[in-house]
């Protein structure tokens, strides 16, 4: 059995959209069907809102369908939990991101390594892949 890691939001929809942003390394850990591929119940927010607000026009079909799709792609949802929310909200870091704040803080307290190329997760509580740092 591979290893289990959290991805953050736009690796998840870099990997739907097979943008080329998404290297090779971090493509190999998704693709990989004996890792465990878990995405944050927060990135169905994070989409939606972004969707809503217009910044992200192209995903109309993946809320549409997102359960499936997750479901397609062999993702485990990861769901928000009162333990989450509490960490989230005091991560003694400056970064306001509501949805990253989540992600940071449901990695450390799961203690999953997160895909993600966004340099805030940089914060020495918890494991980032890649390490661009």
């Amino acid at each position: 059995m591979g290893m289990s890691y959290l991805i953050d939001t736009h690796i998840f929809l870099w990997w739907l959209f097979n943008d080329s942003k998404l290297n090779t390394s971090c493509r190999e850990i998704i693709h990989n069907s004996s890792n465990r591929i878990i995405v944050s119940s927060v990135s169905a927010w994070e989409i939606a809102t972004k969707y809503r607000i217009g910044k992200l026009p192209e995903a109309k079909q993946l809320i549409e369908e997102y359960s499936q799709i997750l479901h397609k792609a062999r993702f485990i949802e990861l769901a928000i939990t009162t333990e989450h929310a509490l960490r989230a909200g005091s991560l003694p870091i400056d970064h306001r991101d509501p949805f990253d704040r989540m992600i940071m803080a449901q990695a450390e307290i799961e203690n999953l390594p997160i895909i993600t190329y966004d340099t805030a997760f940089h914060t020495g509580l918890i494991q980032v892949i890649p390490n661009f740092k």
